[in-house]
């Protein structure tokens, strides 16, 4: 049997996907998910959040 993945699992890839859609990065007031997903890739180590100067951007972290 498949082993079940909760709603914030599969809802945390989806915002991996979607930022990897968009070219690794998007400015964090353009993404919809919640505040906790978020936070809970940049605990894993899988995205970062920069400040810009004029705004924060969400980028993917590049694993070698």
């Amino acid at each position: 049997m498949p082993k079940k993945q909760n709603c914030s699992e599969l809802t945390a890839s989806n915002l991996l996907y979607s930022l990897r859609c968009r070219g690794g990065s998007a400015p964090l007031h353009r993404i919809s998910f919640s505040t906790t997903v978020i936070q809970s890739l940049v605990d894993r180590g899988l995205v970062k959040v920069q400040n810009t100067g004029c705004g924060f951007l969400l980028s993917v972290v590049e694993r070698q």
